[in-house]
């Protein structure tokens, strides 16, 4: 009797923890995630193809307008580039234009530099011989290398609206060098939106400072700045910049010093031009891309 009572006992307690493993072993339910259906970017396999896009897309910083009441801030548009004008410097307050290799040709340099008919007839115009002896270079703000597509296209960086008195050792030497690099990235691949032009009075030349030059008082700017925005070549290019776009600024002073430095020296924030020259770049950029973009100094390479 006392043996089945125990047998009786051990069976149930068998019973017992053989239950108690099979909860315990209970595999825990795996919850699979919903799959993510990532939409495609486009890719047809085809490469993109360079084109020549509005020289003001990316905004009118110091809002110029055509008005000839407007004297100093005088709106000018031409195929080749856009600009600000100003009738008593006698310069060119910026000149913007785009870049790619769609502008690019076999077009030789034209060197043909005169006033620009295009001004009011009531303003004095500057001529090709104004800079003559002045110790400073007809500097291009738009450069002769960067509009090679045509005769048309060269010989309209030519006109003296498009030039300010540049230090020879700045025109010719790092100045030059920074348009060599940005020829350098359009053949990388890359499409970019420029905007530059003088700053102040008082330059140093090859005859030493001056203020202005000529009898018509062409005011000598004491720096020359850039602005280039860089993307990759493809279409609907002010929704494409973004916080990391790279944008380079620089900021040099029109003396014949400067070219003893590269031009990567000089590298300065869009928000530092803004505060010296009261204008708004990348006006028509996102206002929150414009904060982030513009108060970064690019150290990307420099050649």
């Amino acid at each position: 009797m006392k043996i089945k009572r125990l047998t009786t006992r051990l069976l149930l307690i068998a019973s017992i923890s053989a239950m108690a493993i099979l909860v315990s072993c209970e595999k825990e339910e795996i919850i699979i995630p919903e799959k993510v259906t990532e939409t495609p970017t486009e890719d047809n396999g085809q490469k993109a193809t360079a084109t020549r896009d509005n020289n003001m897309a990316l905004g009118n910083p110091s809002g110029a307008t055509t008005s000839t009441s407007n004297a100093n801030n005088y709106l000018m548009t031409k195929t080749q580039y856009t600009m600000s004008y100003n009738n008593s410097k006698k310069t060119c307050n910026w000149v913007s234009w785009h870049l790619s290799t769609a502008w690019i040709g076999s077009a030789a340099r034209q060197d043909d530099f005169r006033a620009d008919a295009t001004l009011p007839s009531s303003w004095v115009k500057v001529g090709g011989t104004d800079y003559s002896g002045s110790g400073f270079d007809r500097g291009h703000m738009c450069p002769s290398a960067d509009r090679t597509g045509s005769t048309t296209d060269n010989s309209a960086t030519f006109l003296m609206t498009n030039m300010i008195p540049q230090a020879p050792k700045n025109n010719q030497i790092t100045w030059a060098n920074l348009e060599n690099y940005c020829r350098t990235l359009i053949n990388a691949g890359n499409e970019l939106y420029i905007i530059s032009g003088p700053y102040g009075q008082g330059g140093t030349g090859s005859s030493g400072t001056k203020q202005t030059i000529s009898s018509k008082n062409i005011v000598v700017p004491s720096y020359v700045w850039k602005i280039i925005v860089v993307l990759p070549v493809g279409s609907s290019d002010v929704t494409r910049i973004t916080s990391s776009t790279r944008i380079i600024a620089v900021w040099m002073p029109n003396t014949q010093t400067v070219s003893n430095q590269a031009w990567g020296y000089y590298r300065t924030t869009v928000d530092y031009i803004e505060s010296k020259t009261g204008y708004n770049f990348l006006s028509n950029v996102s206002s929150t891309t414009q904060t982030t973009i513009e108060a970064k100094t690019d150290t990307g390479p420099t050649s």
